[in-house]
């Protein structure tokens, strides 16, 4: 997680905590002179739209108190859905088994790419089997990875 992401992430926990959910992972995404703050949230029985709109009211006005984001942004509250995408490394066991697409932010193994079984992880790395090759990825590589539920 970058820098910025994490300090994000450390000044709204508390707040979003005390109204019962957990964050679920926080994207960040500066283009140009706006910014995107995208905030999955969960909860134990789940997240509705009412969930969002009250976590986005407490929220915005920590922001707005604290300014950790300079000039323009847009806040979005979100659940982080059945195609999930995933943030910590806690969070991949529980999906060991899924269907599960990955970027990297370097190249391994000549690629970037990878949509295969997420097997689990081994220390540091995410093992996903692709075509009966597992691969064993390194988690600080990983620009973003997804569940992607089979239907």
């Amino acid at each position: 997680m970058a820098a910025k992401e994490q300090q994000i992430q450390e000044l709204l926990e508390p707040t979003v905590e005390a109204l019962g959910f957990a964050i679920w992972g926080l994207e960040y995404l500066s283009q140009g002179r706006h910014t995107l703050l995208r905030l999955y949230i969960d909860g134990e029985n789940g997240v509705n739209v009412d969930d969002c709109a009250t976590v986005s009211r407490q929220v915005s006005s920590v922001l707005d108190v604290e300014d950790p984001i300079s000039g323009k942004y847009t806040l979005e509250v979100s659940s982080p859905g059945l195609d999930r995408l995933l943030f910590q490394l806690e969070q991949y066991p529980d999906y060991a088994g899924e269907w599960i697409e990955i970027r990297l932010r370097v190249p391994f193994e000549g690629r970037r790419k990878f949509k295969g079984t997420l097997k689990g992880i081994e220390g540091e790395d995410i093992v996903v089997l692709i075509d009966e090759q597992e691969f064993l990825l390194p988690h600080s590589s990983i620009d973003r990875a997804q569940v992607k539920p089979r239907t």
